[in-house]
């Protein structure tokens, strides 16, 4: 009888040890009670993920295109009103031009109105990115009939030309390159016409 007890007392120890061991949460993974989906026998866990977007290559190719489109957006917006201005600046100066006598007086008003111009339009214009510059050139020359090499040619000479066409070259421009609408710059008309049109 006595072993019986000692037995007794032994696996009614060990018995209790074993259903605390398995009754202590285990805290080092941090778990929670998550919903399931009782499917048969079988129970389901459901856990939401956040939206995960698939793209097919041809959509990298889009959404690099996209990105390209609105950045052309923001530089044509940036250097469009600087173009009219120099298009209407620039009709205002032939048309006074035509009216003035002699070279002297011609040489003495330009120096005027470009010293005006530089003191109005110099701190944005040297704002712009090389990028939106090469833009102002083009839209120069849409809204001149003229390039922006012609321009400065007629106004202050052939050397000076010369002399900014090889500045413009080091960046990337060409003061003598013509705005073509129907072809190279067809997207930059779209965007102009929308911007005049006010949906862009």
């Amino acid at each position: 009888m006595r072993n019986f007890r000692l037995h007794l007392i032994l696996f009614a120890g060990f018995y209790c040890s074993v259903i605390q061991a398995d009754a202590q949460i285990d805290t080092s993974h941090n778990w929670g009670v998550t919903k399931g989906v009782i499917q048969g026998a079988d129970t389901i866990p459901m856990i939401m993920l956040p939206e995960i977007r698939v793209y097919h290559a041809q959509d990298y190719e889009y959404l690099f295109l996209k990105r390209k489109y609105r950045r052309l957006i923001h530089n044509v917006k940036r250097a469009y009103p600087y173009a009219r201005i120099a298009g209407d600046r620039l009709k205002e100066l032939d048309r006074h031009l035509a009216t003035l006598p002699g070279e002297k007086e011609r040489k003495a008003y330009i120096e005027s109105a470009e010293k005006e111009i530089m003191e109005q339009f110099e701190s944005q214009v040297r704002k712009l990115t090389i990028a939106q510059g090469i833009i102002l050139v083009k839209l120069i020359d849409r809204e001149t009939g003229r390039t922006s090499y012609e321009v400065i040619k007629d106004l202050k000479g052939g050397l000076t030309a010369f002399f900014w066409q090889g500045i413009a070259r080091i960046f990337g421009n060409n003061l003598k390159e013509e705005y073509d609408p129907d072809r190279q710059d067809r997207v930059i008309e779209d965007i102009v016409q929308g911007i005049e049109l006010g949906f862009i």
